[in-house]
């Protein structure tokens, strides 16, 4: 069984590469990993079919099922994303689009978030807030 512990940015991506391999991908997906006690929760949740950034009714819904899940499920979580789509590795207009958004839903749902990374053909790379001007 994985166990990492996540406690840097560096764990968190070593993390991502395990777990979503070096394959292409072949549709545009969101994952979602919980983190509680420094340690991912046993599944990865796949958001399909993201190819545009969310809406504002989609961003308030994952606003609202990260709340939940800091309530209901796992107090005290932190939250990891992970953006995959086909193509090159270069970090696009889209893909910064989508951290953005992660990241805002995070905030609003008062959920610490680990820096988003993107994963395509062969490459995991962060977007960290910073560069989608989040501070």
């Amino acid at each position: 069984m994985y166990e990492p512990v996540l406690t840097t940015q560096s764990q968190l991506e070593d993390a991502w590469r395990e777990l979503m391999g070096p394959w292409s991908y072949g549709g545009h997906s969101v994952w979602m990993m919980l983190i509680v006690d420094d340690r991912p929760l046993p599944q990865l949740t796949e958001i399909a079919d993201t190819a545009h950034p969310p809406g504002t009714e989609e961003l308030d819904g994952l606003a609202k099922l990260l709340v939940m899940l800091e309530r209901e499920v796992a107090p005290g979580l932190r939250v990891a994303f992970l953006r995959s789509r086909p193509g090159k590795g270069t970090v696009t207009d889209t893909d910064r689009a989508w951290a953005t958004s992660l990241y805002a839903a995070a905030r609003r749902a008062a959920v610490p978030c680990e820096v988003v990374h993107l994963a395509t053909r062969g490459a995991i790379r962060p977007i960290p807030a910073d560069v989608v001007g989040i501070r």
